[in-house]
């Protein structure tokens, strides 16, 4: 290693050590409130500039969208959670093969262990911690399987369904509201369970599953198709919704099940035995697209 690659990786090591140390400092739900605000604005013309700015910013790829044209969103929430053009993402459609539920990035996926789940290099965190402390809802994923994929802000940020699922139960559980990027993940202990986050747990033909929304800096709200916006309570405490009988959702492999109102994560749960495994393709920095191959089913129901 030249002298002169190592000064920079060590100024790049002070410049990480920075933004992560700038995070536990920053006011983030007040900064999140503020951003949602402006997001929802509805400016006009500098709406667009702004839109303009981020498309140019991230490389946007707007082809794909349903809207081509900056100008057609009239805020920024409109825009950043744009639809996609019919037909663009097809769902892959053996019944034995779960599609993936996001555009995004593997962040990490493996086996819950001893009910642990690998952020990254040298972090895990608790299965149940991460779906609001309930041990009802953790059990059923026991030695089960997860996968984590982040969504950059260039991403298609609606969430859709694996596989066929009935709802069972919702949960939003209040927290902080960190950055979910790579580097944040490689540095800030316990991140997906200390985040604020929405948990919603599925029953399908094939065994359990969960889809957890993780929050994060500037994320200004999380939605689900069947509650709306889910919006922290003023005492911020951990609230449960269970759908039982005429309440109960059905929703197909590849219906919309949720977004994001700026960039995030999702962690997928599944219960012990129910998959044959992940998609070989799939790996740490994997690039993934909705409806793509996400995992094999272990056997029929």
């Amino acid at each position: 290693m030249t002298r002169s690659t190592h000064s920079q990786m060590k100024i790049m090591s002070i410049t990480d050590n920075l933004k992560i140390a700038g995070q536990y400092c920053l006011p983030k739900h007040a900064l999140s409130r503020l951003v949602g605000k402006l997001a929802a604005a509805e400016a006009g013309n500098l709406t667009t500039r702004v839109i303009e700015a981020f498309i140019k910013q991230y490389q946007v790829d707007m082809s794909e969208a349903l809207h081509e044209s900056p100008a057609h969103y009239k805020s920024f929430n409109a825009f950043f959670t744009r639809e996609l053009k019919p037909g663009i993402r097809p769902v892959v459609e053996d019944a034995m093969t779960l599609a993936l539920p996001v555009d995004g990035t593997v962040s990490q996926l493996g086996p819950i262990s001893q009910g642990r789940i690998i952020q990254a290099k040298g972090h895990d965190y608790s299965a149940r911690e991460l779906l609001g402390g309930y041990e009802d809802l953790v059990a059923p994923f026991k030695d089960g399987d997860f996968a984590t994929i982040y969504l950059a802000p260039k991403d298609y940020h609606r969430i859709h369904m694996p596989l066929d699922g009935v709802l069972e139960s919702m949960v939003f559980v209040p927290g902080d509201l960190f950055s979910v990027n790579p580097l944040t993940a490689e540095n800030v202990p316990n991140l997906f369970a200390r985040n604020e986050r929405v948990v919603a747990t599925f029953r399908t033909p094939h065994g359990p599953m969960a889809l957890v929304l993780v929050g994060a800096t500037i994320v200004a709200s999380i939605e689900t198709i069947w509650a709306g916006n889910i919006a922290p309570t003023k005492e911020k405490k951990v609230v449960r919704w269970d759908y039982t009988g005429d309440e109960a959702i059905t929703l197909q492999k590849g219906a919309e099940m949720g977004l994001f109102k700026l960039g995030s994560t999702v962690v997928c749960l599944f219960g012990p035995g129910m998959l044959a495994g992940f998609a070989p393709h799939l790996a740490n920095g994997v690039t993934t697209r909705m409806g793509q191959p996400f995992a094999t089913l272990a056997a029929q129901a």
